[in-house]
C-alpha cells in the first residue's frame, strides 16, 4: 500500500482511533509493512545542533500544555532560535497530523502520545535522527521507552518529551481512620484489595475504597499493565502483534477488580467512567487507594490530600510502572533539521532536565538525574521517581486501535471480565490480536 493511500486511510479513521492516555521499556520495535521515513539527517557539526536564529514550529497536544510552555519559554529566553508552539486539542490531534502529513505541512517539531508514535513513525512522518542521538554525550543515560516507541527497523526518530508514569497512591488520612499504616501502601495485588476494602468499610458518605476508568481503555492499560509486568509476565509478544492478556496473572488482576466491584468498594460512576474525570475522585478526598498518573499526583496534594505514593505492585510482589507521556521528533517536512535538533538536544541536557523539568516536579528523562536535589527535598517526587527503573512502554503499530480507542477490543475484554463475569477471555484476547495484525 502506498504511503499516500495509507495516510488517506489514517486521516479518514483518525476520529475512530482516538487517544486516551498514554500511555505510557524493554519492548520490541514494531514489524510488518512499513513506509520508510522520507527524511534522514546526518549529525550536525556540533552534536547539540545549530542555534542561528531559525524560526521553528512545534505541535503538542493540550494535556501537556503546561510542560510544553515551560520548555519552550525557557528555550526561547536563552537561544537565538525561536520556537512557535501550537497547542492542539487532544481529540483533534490525529486529524490535524493526518491532514498535514498528506499536504507536507507538518511542523518542525512534533510530539505525540507514546503509544501512538509507532504508527506515525511507520507512516514516515519523522526524520531519522539515529546518528544525532548516538552523538549525544549522554545518549546511554536517556530513558529508553520513548526512544523505542519511535524506532522502526533499527532507526530512531524520537526522544522523551514528557514522561508520565503510573503510581499507586493512597490517602494517608483515610488509611489512619481505617487502621492502616499511612506510610505503607500495597506491595501485592491482594494487599491493594484488602486496603481498599478497609477504607470502604469506614462507610463514610461519599468515600470509596478505590476507583478506576471502567470505560476507558487508556486508563486501564496505564494502571493495570504494571500489575502484570511486576509479576514477570508480558502483555504483548516481542513483535507487538499478539496480545498476552489471558494468562494466570492477568486473570488475577481481573478477578481482584471484580471482587472490589462486587463488594461495593469501587466508587460510584466507575463503570461508566470514560477517562474524562477518572483522577478527580482521589483529588477530592473520596478514594482510599488507586493506581494513578504521577502528573496528577501533585494536583491532588495541592488540593489538600495527604498523599502516599509508590510503585504499582505485581500480583504477588515485585513492582512496575507504565512509562507513558509523549515523545518528540523532527517531522519529515522540517527544513530546519539541525536547528530543531538543537531544541531536542537542549531539552535532554543536564540543566534543562534539572532546572526546568525536575524543578517543576516532573520526571526527568535521564536515569542519572532521577535522584536530584529537587527530588531529595520532595518525598513525593522521590517516591514516584524511584519507580521509573521498573517501567515499561508497550510498543505496537496499532496499539491505539487495539487498546485506547473508544470501544476497543481491550475495553470489551476488561469490561466482560470485571463487570459482566463472562467466560469470553480467550476470545476477547484473540480480538485484540486481530486488531494488532490489521
Amino acid at each position: 500500500m502506498s504511503r499516500n493511500r495509507r495516510l488517506t486511510l489514517f486521516l479518514a479513521t483518525a476520529v475512530a482511533a482516538g487517544l486516551a492516555l498514554s500511555a505510557c521499556s524493554p519492548a520490541a520495535t514494531p514489524t510488518g509493512e512499513s513506509t520508510e521515513p522520507a527524511a534522514t539527517s546526518a549529525p550536525a557539526a556540533d552534536p547539540m545542533g545549530v542555534d542561528d536564529g531559525a524560526q521553528l514550529t512545534m505541535w503538542t497536544r493540550a494535556p501537556l500544555e503546561r510542560q510544553a510552555n515551560a520548555l519552550v519559554n525557557a528555550y526561547n529566553a536563552s537561544h537565538k532560535n525561536q520556537v512557535k508552539l501550537e497547542i492542539i486539542p487532544n481529540d483533534d490531534m490525529e486529524g490535524k497530523v493526518g491532514a498535514a502529513a498528506t499536504n507536507n505541512e507538518l511542523p518542525d517539531l512534533m510530539a505525540g502520545d507514546v503509544v501512538r508514535l509507532p504508527y506515525w513513525v511507520s507512516e514516515g512522518m519523522f526524520t531519522d535522527i539515529t546518528d544525532k542521538i548516538e552523538g549525544l554525550p549522554f545518549r546511554s543515560d536517556i530513558a529508553r521507552g520513548h526512544i523505542d516507541a519511535g524506532t522502526v527497523d533499527g532507526k530512531e526518530h524520537t526522544l522523551p518529551f514528557v514522561t508520565d508514569i503510573s503510581v499507586m497512591v493512597w490517602n494517608k488520612d483515610l488509611y489512619k481512620e481505617a487502621g492502616l499504616d499511612p506510610e505503607k501502601g500495597p506491595t501485592t495485588l491482594q494487599e491493594f484489595v484488602d486496603q481498599a476494602k478497609a477504607v470502604a468499610a469506614l462507610n463514610k458518605p461519599g468515600v470509596s475504597g478505590t476507583y478506576f476508568g471502567g470505560n476507558c481503555g487508556g486508563c486501564i492499560v496505564f494502571t493495570w499493565f504494571p500489575y502484570i509486568w511486576g509479576a514477570g509476565d508480558e502483555v504483548l509478544s516481542a513483535d507487538g502483534k499478539t496480545a498476552m492478556l489471558a494468562g494466570d496473572n492477568a486473570k488475577a488482576v481481573y478477578a481482584a477488580y471484580k471482587d472490589l466491584y462486587d463488594s461495593g468498594a469501587v466508587g460510584e460512576g466507575s463503570k461508566e467512567e470514560n477517562g474524562g474525570t477518572w483522577t478527580a475522585p482521589f483529588a477530592e478526598g473520596k478514594i482510599g487507594v488507586m493506581p494513578y498518573p504521577n502528573t496528577s499526583t501533585y494536583a491532588a496534594a495541592e488540593a489538600g490530600i495527604n498523599v502516599g505514593a509508590g510503585a504499582i505492585p505485581g500480583v504477588n510482589g515485585g513492582q512496575s510502572t507504565f512509562l507513558g507521556g509523549d515523545a518528540m521528533g523532527i517531522s519529515k517536512d522540517s527544513k530546519n533539521v539541525d536547528q530543531a535538533w538543537n531544541f531536542l538536544a537542549w531539552m535532554l541536557s543536564d540543566d534543562t532536565q534539572l532546572e526546568v523539568i525536575a524543578k517543576a516536579g516532573e520526571v526527568p528523562a535521564r536515569n542519572s538525574l532521577l535522584d536530584n536535589s529537587y527530588t531529595k527535598a520532595d518525598p513525593l517526587a522521590l517516591a514516584m521517581n524511584s519507580t521509573v527503573a521498573y517501567g515499561r512502554t508497550p510498543v505496537a503499530q496499532y496499539f491505539a486501535e487495539a487498546f485506547n480507542a473508544g470501544g476497543s477490543p481491550f475495553t470489551v475484554l476488561f469490561r466482560n471480565a470485571v463487570f459482566e463475569g463472562t467466560d469470553t477471555l480467550a476470545a476477547d484476547n484473540d480480538a485484540i490480536t486481530a486488531v494488532l495484525n490489521q
